[in-house]
Parts: C-alpha cells; structure tokens; sequence
C-alpha cells in the first residue's frame, strides 16, 4: 500500500520527455509535412542525406526542449492556501497558482502513445474569465486517480491505492447508460453534416493551396491538369452529389467512433463518472450542480430511431477565438434514448423539467432574415447577372434559393420559444436539428433586455439570460411579459439560497 504526497513539488514521470517531444515533432509535421515531401520529390539524390541530417536535427532538438521542459514542470497542492501550483518554462518560469474551488473539472485522458508507454495525462480546466488551463502529460494511473480525488475534494491529503481499487471497482459496475456500436452509427448516419461538409471545403481548400506549391516547386503540372480535366468530363452532377453525401456520411461515422466509442456512464458517489474513446480514452467525473445548461436536440431521423443528442454545458473559461463564443466543459453524450435523456436530466437537474407557459416571438422575427439573407443577396445576384452574361444563365438558381430559404426562416421562426416554469427555463429553437436549453433560474448571473426604438409602439423586445456556460436568447418576444419574467427571475436569484455551481 503506497501513500501519495502532493505537498511537496514533484516532478511528471521522466516518459513525459516522449511525450512532449513527440508531439513537438507532431505539430511541425503537420505545419510543412506538405513542404518536407515537396523538397523530398525536387532535391537532387546528392543532398538527401543533408536534408536526412537536418530533420533529425529537429528531432533532437525536440527532445532537448522536452527534457527541459521535464525539468523546470513540478507542482504541489498548497494546503494552507487551498491552491494547486504549477511551476513550468523552460526559459521563463511561470508559475500557475489555482484555488481549489475554481476548478471546474479534471479529466484523465491517454492518447495511443501514452497507452503504449504506460502513462496517463491529466486536465485541469477552470471556471473563471481567464481560464487558466494546466496539463500534465505523463503521470501514472494510481497518481493520476489520487491527485484528481484531492483537487476535485479541495483537499491535499495523503490518499492510499485503495482509493484507485474503489474506483475501478466502480467503473467496472453495470453502466447507468451504455452507448452501442449500433447506436453510434445510427449518430454517425444522422448528425454533425455542418462539421463533416467544413471538413470537405478544408480539404479542397488544402488541394488549391497544394496547387500554388506546385507553382513554386515548378513541377511540370501537364499530366496533372489532364487528368482533372478528364475527371470532370467523365463525371456528372448525381454522381458528385452521390460522391459529396458519401463522403459526409463516411466522415461522420469515423469521427463518431473514434471519439464516442465505448461511452459510459457510471453513478460515482452524487456525481456521474463518465469514459469514451477508441484511441484516446478520456474519463471524466462531472458534477450536477456544475451543469449550468443541459442541452438535447433531435432532427426527423433521429425521431425516427427513438435516439437524440444531449451535452451538459459547465461554466466557460474565457471567450473562443471567435470572441462571441465561450469555450467550456461541454461534455457531449450521443445516442440517448427518450427514457435514458430523462434519467440523465432527472439526475443532473433533481427532477424532470416541465414546459410551463410557452412565450413565442411576435411575425417581426422573419423580417430582418427574409431581407439580408434572401432579397439581399438574391438582389445583388440579379444585378451582377444583369452585367456579366456567364452569370445570366443561372438565374434560375435564384428562385429554389428563395423558396428553401423562406422555408428555413419560417421553420427557425415556428421553433424559437422559451417556456417557463417555478424551477426550469427551457428554450427551443433550430430548423433541422431542434435543440432545447434547460437553465435553473438560480444559474442565472444577469439579465439583458433591449428594445429597438422602432419597436416600441408594437411592445416588442428581446431577452438574453447570461450564465456561466454561455447565453441564452429571445427574440422579438411582448416587451411587458418579458420585463415580468425578469422581475420574476430577479426575485427567484434574490430569495433563493441555492449556489449557482
């Protein structure tokens, strides 16, 4: 039986130096993998043994950096301060200082090479405007398990291996909720179109890059122009868009399971332990009154299989580079039956939410969408078509993409509601994938209402509720019943005793 310290500064296990160099070496390959193969095809057989000795210049570079990194990354919990302290650099020391109650989660993951290697990496995420984020990236399992019981418990105690025993134990109990092969493919086949179509402009977006690599490499690019051209002549419209939607389904099913595979979620203690991956196995315990938002949507398909997507969304850690978005402890769970998605929000939100009085916005919501998403650009398309005779031949284009457009407006319109109850807010919205957001009124850290001046005499205004995991909006809803409902609301946060996390 083993004890572990944590009060004094320790180091990461020495394997960390593979680790921190591999991926070093990882991220460059990817930054002028594209480069390195274009220099391999054009330089002349006397200078590859230069070009040899250069890469595995970086390589040893890598692991240089790494070993000083190994070196000068040590932390400790500091009892009498209630904080975890993380000094690292290797030419500027940092030092990391997190109080125990700003911990948001720990997560412990191991990617392919750290399961090779034995060793687990461990997350540290925060709750707070500056999202400090520490990572470890190679600890053994029992320390991993010990120092993730500590921090999770504001405490830094010495914890023995039979707190790892119980936990295993724990996670080898019957799943409250196991997500199948079958289940997971039946996900693959109806979600996530948006990201898998991104995925294929990023690709063909790398091709014409590829192409401009091509130039600068002054390779002779005849044979390849030649075999694009026939390409094109020999295929059709059907078959792109076969191709196109094929595509998108195969992406989907790779993505689903190499990131959901396996999931599981156990009941550990009054929180819910829950592992997924297929090669980078991530396990996670999340706590129901972390859970600021929790969020289900389904489409027709997915109605269809009686399956439906849900994530629990914990408080953010700073904006996105987007800067309008905050980025957070969303922990998704694909797959869910009707009568697993209650349990799970029984469980998260302490009984079953009810709609109560349903508020819909007023006919103006389609005013401002129908014009700069569909007589705008239709408009200016007219225009342009007017001028240039190449563009005048699709003008028939313009007439199913104002129909499919009106359409989707209309269905994003007929679907934006809030409804409201003593204890949930839920919020629907969406055209295809319709989402609903449940909020406790005890989550709410402050409350926006605005009114354009023109909408004043028609009393109409719009609502956003601010929460640690992001906003949630109304739109062109009845301006009075909106300021009642946040004097309501105002009320609930004042008088109630209940924490927001």
């Amino acid at each position: 039986m083993m004890a572990y310290d944590f009060s004094k500064p320790q180091r990461q296990s020495a394997f960390g130096i593979i680790i921190m160099a591999a991926h070093t070496v990882v991220k460059l390959g990817k930054a002028f993998g594209v480069l390195i193969i274009l220099a391999f095809v054009k330089t002349p057989s006397n200078y590859l043994a230069y070009m040899v000795l250069g890469i595995g210049l970086i390589i040893l570079l890598s692991f240089v950096f790494a070993y000083l990194w190994y070196i000068n990354f040590t932390f400790f919990l500091d009892q009498t301060k209630q904080e975890f302290v993380v000094n690292k650099g290797i030419f500027n020391r940092d030092q990391v200082t997190i109080p125990f109650n700003k911990i948001q989660q720990v997560n412990i993951n191991q990617s392919i090479l750290q399961k090779i290697i034995g060793v687990y990496g461990l997350k540290i995420d925060t709750a707070g405007s500056n999202g400090e984020e520490v990572s470890i990236k190679a600890i053994d399992e029992a320390s991993a398990y010990n120092l993730k019981e500590h921090l999770l418990n504001k405490k830094a105690f010495n914890v023995d291996d039979t707190l790892v025993e119980q936990i295993h134990n724990q996670i080898k109990q019957t799943p409250f909720l196991r997500i199948s092969s079958l289940t997971l493919l039946k996900v693959g086949l109806t979600s996530n179109y948006g990201r898998s179509l991104l995925s294929i402009v990023a690709f063909l977006y790398g091709i014409y890059e590829l192409r401009h690599l091509v130039d600068s490499f002054k390779i002779d690019k005849g044979e390849i122009q030649s075999t694009l051209s026939s390409m094109v002549s020999i295929a059709t419209f059907i078959i792109l868009i076969a191709a196109i939607l094929i595509l998108l389904l195969v992406i989907n099913l790779v993505r689903t399971f190499y990131k959901y595979f396996e999931l599981e979620i156990t009941k550990h203690e009054h929180s819910l332990l829950i592992s997924f991956g297929l090669i980078a196995k991530k396990t996670t315990l999340v706590s129901p009154n972390k859970v600021q938002i929790s969020k289900y949507s389904q489409n027709y398909f997915q109605k269809k299989l009686n399956i439906l997507n849900m994530s629990l969304k914990q408080a953010h850690f700073g904006e996105s580079k987007k800067g309008h978005e905050m980025q957070g402890n969303t922990i998704d769970i694909p797959g869910c039956n009707l009568k697993e998605k209650n349990e799970l929000l029984k469980m998260i939100l302490g009984q079953q939410p009810l709609n109560g009085k349903t508020f819909v916005p007023n006919w103006r919501f389609l005013n401002l969408p129908i014009f700069f998403k569909i007589v705008f650009p239709v408009a200016v398309f007219l225009i342009v078509g007017f001028n240039v005779p190449e563009v005048k031949s699709f003008f028939g284009l313009a007439i199913p993409y104002s129909v499919i457009g009106i359409l989707m407006i209309y269905i994003s319109y007929r679907k934006h509601r809030i409804a409201v109850s003593q204890y949930f807010i839920i919020k629907s919205s969406g055209i295809w994938d319709i989402s609903k957001e449940i909020v406790s009124p005890n989550k709410i850290q402050a409350i926006t209402t605005f009114q354009y001046p023109w909408h004043k005499s028609i009393d109409v205004g719009h609502l956003c509720l601010h929460t640690a995991a992001g906003k949630i909006h109304f739109k062109y809803g009845n301006y009075t019943e909106i300021k009642l409902l946040v004097n309501y609301w105002l009320y609930q946060v004042e008088s109630g005793n209940e924490d927001w996390m």
